[in-house]
């Protein structure tokens, strides 16, 4: 069957002979006709599973992922997806990925009322090689931060330590909400005390030049802003959805990650170069955050909590029309041009702009006043720790 022949049949009946050729043994072309299934019915997870599978016995591993992530696409909680994809990072030997993959196939399977003891035996690897990779990931915390436990003060060795057990155990903590790693023991401050941070005033001394620079970005033919939210296809719905992909919540971002976007930085020169003098938070390819937040006229950014207590989150009212709220745990404030405030972002906080007009604030991200410059140090080598053993390497064909 020829390849404009092959787009014009029904995916079905070219599911059927792809896998009618892979029993065969005819594995290309198994692959031509469920590659041809899936470009005639994508949002299919079934067709994908199948195109995977006949990759997979072609030895193909980049496109066993791609076709596996397609899948994944249309439902990102799509057991048997996930499954494969942990199997095929463990057999390359990425640990980290199939960890992750691993950890959702357990979440994903604790929804299931009930097993089959072929699930059954898969949940119990996944479990077993979860917990591997949380005890090396312990022991080598152990030993990296050794030294700087002897060193350390009991106060620091008390977090910090507490900080290394949860970030491999996951035990509960009760104060702030993180959605990713929580130090445990700081002050739960919904608002900072303006006294930790003494260089506040030099930045609320650069409002002026600072929305200058935001509103000739805006007037451009491209300001190059794009939606805060931008989910995975396939993410179930949640309370971000009507925010996914939306103009309502935009973002441009000077800093993203920890990575300086140049393109950006040159459109804000002076902006640039004041955030390079300030005392923020520089954690390899997760801090700092720089970005100008612009929130629609009308809209509203629903309760949410943060990844991480380590930082604090620093507002910088430039636009801002009456009518513009942020409420973090029990105290609602309002933005008031050229001045800053900084709040815990794991502490429940939500925003609002119930004027006319569009609200502009510069944000970004700085340590959390409450850690010692000890701890600051030794959660970098957590994190470096951490990435270490994360031995991946990129998927090829």
């Amino acid at each position: 069957m020829g390849g404009q022949a092959l787009t014009k049949a029904d995916p079905l009946d070219l599911n059927d002979l792809g896998l009618d050729a892979l029993d065969a043994g005819k594995v290309n072309e198994a692959i031509e006709h469920l590659s041809a299934a899936t470009q005639g019915a994508p949002g299919e997870p079934t067709l994908w599973m199948n195109l995977a599978k006949a990759h997979r016995v072609a030895g193909n591993d980049e496109a066993e992922r791609a076709a596996l992530e397609g899948a994944l696409a249309i439902d990102q909680l799509h057991l048997m997806a996930r499954i494969r994809l942990a199997e095929l990072h463990e057999r390359r030997g990425e640990p980290g990925a199939a960890s992750d993959h691993w950890a959702m196939v357990l979440g994903i399977g604790a929804n299931i009322p009930s097993h089959t003891q072929e699930l059954r035996d898969v949940l119990t690897h996944a479990r077993q090689f979860v917990e591997g990779r949380r005890q090396a990931l312990t022991d080598a915390l152990n030993q990296g931060l050794a030294t700087s436990f002897e060193q350390a003060t009991e106060r620091d060795r008390r977090r910090a330590g507490r900080a290394a057990r949860m970030m491999t155990s996951g035990q509960k903590v009760y104060t702030n909400q993180c959605h990713g790693f929580h130090y445990p023991f700081l002050p739960a401050d919904e608002y900072f005390d303006r006294g930790h941070f003494p260089w506040l005033a030099k930045l609320e001394a650069a409002t002026t030049f600072i929305r200058q620079e935001l509103e000739a970005i805006l007037a451009s033919p491209d300001p190059g802003l794009s939606p805060y939210i931008d989910m995975p296809s396939g993410t179930p719905d949640n309370l971000w959805s009507e925010l996914d992909k939306s103009p309502n919540w935009s973002a441009l971002h000077l800093w993203r990650d920890g990575c300086k976007i140049e393109e950006v930085c040159a459109k804000a020169p002076r902006t640039a170069e004041l955030v390079e003098s300030l005392p923020i938070a520089r954690i390899p390819g997760r801090a700092p955050a720089v970005f100008f937040s612009i929130l629609k006229a009308g809209k509203r950014i629903p309760p949410h909590t943060g990844v991480t207590n380590i930082r604090s989150i620093v507002h910088l009212g430039l636009n801002v029309p009456p009518g513009c709220g942020l409420r973090v745990g029990g105290e609602v404030r309002e933005w008031r041009e050229g001045e800053a405030f900084v709040f815990d972002d794991t502490i429940e906080h939500e925003a609002w702009n119930d004027s006319g007009v569009d609200r502009a604030v510069l944000i970004l991200d700085c340590w959390n006043p409450h850690l010692s410059e000890a701890e600051q140090a030794m959660i970098l080598q957590m994190f470096a720790i951490s990435e270490a053993q994360r031995p991946d390497r990129p998927l090829r064909g």
